[in-house]
């Protein structure tokens, strides 16, 4: 399992809500868009006009999350 990997090579896992909202949100300056339906895989955000890949734009948003998180417990 997860945690006795992590644990077999000095790692932490931080889990974050299951309800983060990853994918709507733009990892370049943190504007919320909403949600899109499964369909849409990628999308440019109206405020920075940095375009995003659905999947890799939601894990740069999971990873901040989880240091913001594991760095003020």
């Amino acid at each position: 399992n997860l945690e006795y990997k992590a644990k077999w090579y000095g790692k932490t896992i931080v889990k974050i809500s299951r309800w983060y909202p990853s994918s709507q949100i733009c990892s370049e300056c943190g504007h919320q868009d909403g949600k899109k339906s499964l369909e849409i895989r990628d999308w440019t955000c109206p405020i920075c006009d940095k375009h995003h890949d659905r999947d890799i734009n939601a894990s740069q948003n999971i990873l901040a999350e989880g240091l913001r998180t594991f760095h003020t417990a």
